[in-house]
């Protein structure tokens, strides 16, 4: 992304309020990315190899995802002068809707919902760690753990829908700071379904049965599946890309990037991959028929992030020629900055009155309701079958 935003002059630097002087070159970073493919693809051979007794049984074959887990903490802290940013915006957006999003923590919040798989595997590792699985040196396929009512039916379904809640929280955030209901409202509608598709894909849904009682609730997840993600598929084209405007071939104006065989080539590829990203929210082991099996999740994982790569590609090239969403005060982004200084033109906080407060605090509690309401559906129906 960082080379074709720099190839094509689309100025990330400036729309994510960068501090140029710590910004690493596309080449460094991908140095760094071969660097630590080595380390990994270095740990995962000595883990197989002692696991097949291939090498002097020293450690425990767990040792070496261990190392792993070291190194890949090394790298999330040091350098901190470049990491220290990074968590600033993380803790911005878990504290949703207390402090006003960036766009920088807007778009950090987006790629939260396309790292679902991920995070499911940090909390893995976590537990792998602290339960002390690593030292066993017997089988390593099964853990106790796994299968607990906390990690099973609360932290794993908590994981699945919390980035989809912080996004939600921002989009209510930048309704309380601006007074506009287009596009937030409508935007955090979309978080919405998104979530209630977790939910239910969460809680042993009463669509993973067969059967014409729960033939309706079987049409309904199939409907809400759909819809969102038809709703989702709309707001990248529309909104975040700023295409499929027939006034312009259904593409959009002043278009950075020089091919225009590759927006319609986007605009194809997100159409398919958003309903793979849907079905990513469904839980692993949820019992439910839409649940993909588990050798097919490296695969949605790698192309739920190539989705999101092409997304914020064209989602920053939007951004850059036309200020969709008024993050600044200036109609251009100039080619030479600085941004070592406080703007001038920075948006200042407005004051909102009662009834946007009270609207904010109206959606948020529906979200809530249907959420629960979801819940109680699916646990009454399980119970009654």
């Amino acid at each position: 992304s960082v080379y074709t935003w720099t190839r094509y002059r689309v100025n990330y630097i400036f729309l994510f309020d960068f501090d140029p002087r710590i910004v690493d070159s596309p080449t460094k970073i991908f140095n760094d990315a071969v660097e630590e493919t080595l380390v990994f693809l270095a740990c995962m051979l000595l883990y197989y190899k002692a696991g097949a007794y291939d090498i002097p049984d020293i450690f425990p074959s767990g040792v070496y995802p261990f190392i792993l887990v070291l190194y890949t903490l090394k790298g999330l802290v040091l350098p901190l002068r470049t990491r220290g940013p990074l968590w600033k915006a993380i803790r911005e957006v878990i504290s949703a809707p207390l402090t006003s999003p960036t766009f920088f923590n807007i778009y950090v919040a987006d790629v939260f919902t396309s790292m679902v798989k991920v995070f499911q595997d940090i909390a893995w590792t976590i537990c792998f760690v602290i339960s002390g699985d690593f030292l066993k040196t017997e089988d390593l396929t099964s853990h106790a753990w796994q299968t607990q009512f906390w990690y099973k039916n609360v932290l794993i379904p908590l994981i699945c829908l919390l980035p989809l809640w912080f996004r939600f929280n921002q989009c209510l955030r930048r309704y309380l700071d601006t007074g506009k209901r287009w596009p937030n409202l409508a935007n955090a509608f979309k978080y919405a379904l998104s979530q209630t598709v977790t939910l239910f894909g969460a809680f042993h849904p009463l669509y993973k049965f067969y059967g014409d009682s729960n033939a309706l609730f079987q049409f309904f997840w199939t409907g809400l599946f759909i819809v969102s993600s038809l709703y989702s598929f709309f707001w990248d084209v529309y909104m975040d890309w700023g295409l499929g405007r027939p006034e312009f071939s259904f593409l959009g104006p002043r278009l950075m990037y020089p091919e225009r065989l590759h927006y319609y080539g986007v605009i194809c590829a997100d159409f398919f991959l958003r309903g793979m990203w849907v079905i990513t929210l469904v839980p692993p082991q949820s019992g439910a028929n839409f649940e993909l099996p588990a050798y097919l999740t490296a695969v949605t994982m790698t192309l739920e992030l190539f989705r999101r790569t092409m997304w914020g590609q064209f989602r920053l090239e939007n951004e850059h020629r036309q200020n969709t969403e008024g993050y600044r005060r200036v109609g251009f982004v100039p080619l030479h900055f600085n941004t070592g200084h406080d703007h001038k033109y920075k948006k200042e906080s407005e004051h909102v009155g009662r009834n946007v407060l009270g609207e904010v605090a109206a959606i948020t509690a529906v979200v809530v309701a249907v959420g629960v309401a979801s819940v109680i559906a699916a646990q009454t129906g399980v119970s009654n079958l």
